[in-house]
C-alpha cells in the first residue's frame, strides 16, 4: 500500500511492504495563484469554488493549496464556456464609493444565481474606448472565453456605442444581462447624462481633471442643464 505525502515541493511515497521512502518532483502540482492563471479567474474566485466544492485543491500543506495541473487543464474549457463576466464602470476617482457599490451588487447578484463569474471594473469615462477593462472584456468576448456578461445599467458599459457590444454578443452566443433593466432614463434624461458626459471629457482634456477651472466649468453645467429641465 501507497501512502502520499506532499511537502513544498516534493511528493514522498511511503512503500508499506520495504519501507522505503522515494522523492520525486512535484512537478504536476502548482500553488493557487498559478492555478488561477491557468484558468484566467481570481485567487478569491478559486477560495470560492473551495468553499462550494465546485473545484477542490488536490492537497493543502502548511496551509498552502496545491492543484494538480493535469486537472486543471481539463477543468478550464468547460469553465470557460460557463464564465459570467460581471463589469463595473464608474467615470471618475470621485464616484469610486459608486463603483464600489456596483461591484458589490453584481457579485451578490451572480453568487445568487450560482454562476461561476469574475468582475471586471473599470474608472474612466463612458466615452474612453481604451479603458483596460473594457479591453480585457472585449477580448473575452472575441475568443468565446465566456458565456454571460453582466451590468447594473447599460449604460456603466459604454455612453455611446454600448448597443455595438451588445451586438457582438450576440454574434458570439454572449448573453446580456442588466440588472436594472427596468430603471432607464427618460429621452431627456439620457440627453442630459450624454450632454454632462461630454463636456466632462473635453474640459477635462483641456484644463486637466482635478484643475479648479475644469470643477468650475463641470458645475456651471449641471446649474444650466437642471434649469432646463
Amino acid at each position: 500500500m501507497r501512502h502520499f505525502y506532499l511537502i513544498f515541493d516534493t511528493t514522498f511515497l511511503l512503500n508499506a511492504d520495504t519501507n522505503l521512502i522515494i522523492s520525486t518532483q512535484m512537478s504536476r502540482f502548482i500553488k493557487i495563484g498559478e492555478a488561477a492563471n491557468v484558468l484566467g479567474v481570481s485567487i478569491q474566485t478559486l477560495r470560492r469554488w473551495e468553499q462550494t466544492e465546485v473545484l477542490l485543491p488536490v492537497k493543502k500543506v502548511s496551509g498552502t493549496r496545491y492543484y494538480d495541473y493535469e486537472v486543471l487543464l481539463g477543468a478550464k474549457k468547460e469553465v470557460e464556456q460557463e464564465l459570467t463576466v460581471a463589469y463595473a464602470r464608474a467615470s471618475s476617482h470621485d464616484q469610486k464609493k459608486d463603483l464600489e457599490r456596483q461591484i458589490e451588487m453584481l457579485s451578490s447578484f451572480c453568487a445568487a444565481k450560482g454562476w461561476n463569474y469574475k468582475v471586471i471594473s473599470d474608472l474612466g469615462s463612458g466615452m474612453n474606448y481604451r479603458k483596460k477593462g473594457l479591453k480585457q472584456l472585449l477580448d473575452d468576448i472575441l475568443e468565446r472565453k465566456i458565456r454571460r456578461l453582466v451590468l447594473t445599467h447599460k449604460d456603466r458599459l459604454l455612453r455611446f456605442g454600448a448597443e455595438l457590444i451588445f451586438s457582438l454578443c450576440a454574434v458570439r452566443q454572449v448573453e446580456v444581462v442588466i440588472i436594472n433593466q427596468g430603471d432607464e432614463c427618460s429621452f431627456e434624461e439620457e440627453l442630459t447624462k450624454d450632454v454632462l458626459e461630454i463636456i466632462t471629457v473635453f474640459s477635462a482634456r483641456l484644463y486637466g481633471a482635478r484643475s479648479h477651472k475644469n470643477k468650475k466649468i463641470m458645475e456651471a453645467a449641471k446649474l444650466l442643464l437642471e434649469a432646463n429641465d
